[in-house]
């Protein structure tokens, strides 16, 4: 599967596939570079999180993050 990066900005919504919290929906709060993104999900209580763009499922959804 090819995920196109402009799919993959801050304030996507995205479902994880891979890692314990696969199936969980997350935030994008931070594009780091080309293969990874900060998120935040309301399932962890930690905080952000780095997150590999190939474990992510964007959907049509784009949130304002603050």
């Amino acid at each position: 599967m090819v995920i196109c990066m402009a799919a993959i900005q801050v304030g996507r919504v995205c479902v994880k596939t891979k890692g314990r919290d696969s199936g969980e929906k997350v935030v994008v709060t931070k594009v780091i570079d080309g293969n990874f993104v900060m998120v935040r999900s309301p399932a962890r209580k930690k905080g952000e999180r780095k997150c590999a763009v190939l474990h992510l499922e964007p959907t049509d959804t784009v949130v304002s993050v603050q």
